[in-house]
């Protein structure tokens, strides 16, 4: 592909990001979700590609906005692979606390893949690139945090790892506590936070347990720009859920799954803070702009962008 998308994909989450940020902490999800998918929509429409939605909101009949399946882009152009989430953190965005962002993954069809995960859940273990060949998912979480501490120098009391609140996670949180490192609890949404465990600045060393699938996907995407490693193993809690799993994804899926299983070649990821988390500061009002910090990755080079953008109020429905 001749054309660098990575600016035109920053614009994509820059405009969900802006158009749902005056939805920030007004408690009102389903407005701030509808927001940024109808601005991610637009800005999708306007760029010279031929592109399908792989991870949506939903299947069509279920998700009106943004579904699995949906065409996008100019209808010129190359053909692309998208995977969205306009908001990732709905319940975040409406109550202001940290880490919404606005997350998007490409790849061109022929210059890699992004797996079609089906709506289930994923166990993940997500390191950054100095944890690479050391951690193992089907070991226990106490025996990864030793590896881990190794690996990067640290004593298991200076690890922090990123965990998901959740009641199925309690005994994870406990096991953790138990080898001696730091849970960061994550009280929606594991995105930002395993995409913050692939920066050695951001002071959270890995993600452990289990997630949504579609983001898991998306995960990996950033994992493979940053060159850090991601294993996961598909989890169901209906039979229904391991029916389609069998139908959308090849081979064993019951088998550990690896980043290039999920996220493999060229692959494009943009993100756009909403709310300020790990990762990204939020969208933020001045008296005549509006601030947005953003990150954009491409593996085929390794380049990895933090850009911080201002827009004039009046414009930050223009894409």
């Amino acid at each position: 592909m001749n054309r660098n998308y990575n600016l035109d994909f920053l614009r994509v989450t820059e405009s969900a990001a802006l158009a749902c940020a005056r939805w920030v902490g007004k408690g009102d999800r389903n407005s701030a979700d509808q927001a940024a998918c109808d601005a991610m929509r637009k800005a999708l429409n306007l760029l010279p590609m031929k592109a399908t939605i792989v991870i949506g909101e939903g299947e069509r009949d279920e998700a009106p906005m943004l579904f699995i399946g949906e065409e996008v882009g100019s209808g010129e152009g190359p053909v692309v692979q998208i995977a969205v989430d306009p908001l990732e953190g709905t319940n975040l965005c409406a109550n202001g606390t940290p880490n919404a962002i606005s997350v998007l993954a490409a790849v061109v069809e022929g210059e890699g893949h992004l797996m079609h995960a089906p709506d289930c859940y994923m166990d993940k273990l997500v390191v950054g690139q100095e944890c690479v060949g050391v951690v193992d998912i089907t070991l226990p979480p106490r025996v990864n945090i030793r590896l881990m501490a190794k690996a990067l120098g640290k004593s298991v009391d200076e690890l922090t790892i990123g965990v998901l609140d959740r009641p199925r996670h309690e005994s994870l949180i406990q096991e953790v506590r138990s080898a001696g490192a730091r849970v960061h609890l994550i009280p929606d949404g594991d995105l930002s936070v395993a995409i913050a465990a692939l920066d050695p600045e951001s002071g959270v060393d890995g993600l452990m347990g289990v997630g949504g699938a579609p983001e898991g996907v998306i995960t990996a995407a950033a994992v493979q720009c940053c060159k850090g490693e991601m294993q996961a193993k598909l989890v169901f809690y209906k039979p229904e859920q391991r029916s389609r799993a069998e139908k959308m994804v090849l081979g064993d899926v019951d088998r550990v799954l690896h980043t290039e299983d999920l996220a493999s070649g060229a692959v494009m990821f943009a993100a756009t803070g909403i709310t300020s988390g790990d990762l990204l500061k939020g969208v933020r009002y001045r008296r005549e702009y509006a601030e947005t910090d953003s990150i954009v990755m491409r593996a085929a080079g390794g380049s990895i962008r933090r850009i911080a953008t201002k827009r004039p109020i009046d414009r930050c429905d223009e894409v």
